[in-house]
């Protein structure tokens, strides 16, 4: 059974996404897509139209830095990194995901404050 998430929630979530996986080294474009399938249990099939244009935009922001390398092939490969703003980035998006996720938990558990 495949899983629907919504396109809102994979718009919001996409740059966290791209800035925590380039936290643990460098990758290019199709390295991402994988990861994100593999990180989501295949709930999150990205493909190359919605990744690269977020590739582009953080790289415009400043928040990775891309560069070309040569592959065994001899064909060029565009790789991504995360700067030092987009580390400073992904820690503000840690936490504010992280309120978001513990309201939704505390409001899914019947928590939710009564106005009287």
């Amino acid at each position: 059974m495949t899983k629907s998430i919504y396109k809102e929630l994979v718009a919001a979530s996409s740059r966290p996404m791209v800035l925590s996986i380039l936290a643990g080294g460098d990758q290019y474009g199709y390295e991402i897509i994988k990861q994100v399938k593999r990180l989501s249990g295949g709930d999150l099939e990205w493909s190359p139209g919605m990744l690269y244009p977020l590739l582009h935009r953080l790289e415009r922001d400043g928040l990775v830095a891309g560069y070309w390398e040569l592959t065994d092939e001899g064909r060029q490969r565009k790789y991504y990194r995360l700067t030092a703003r987009g580390q400073r980035q992904m820690s503000t998006d840690r936490e504010r995901w992280r309120a978001v996720h513990e309201a939704l938990e505390i409001s899914w558990r019947g928590g939710g404050v009564s106005t009287g």
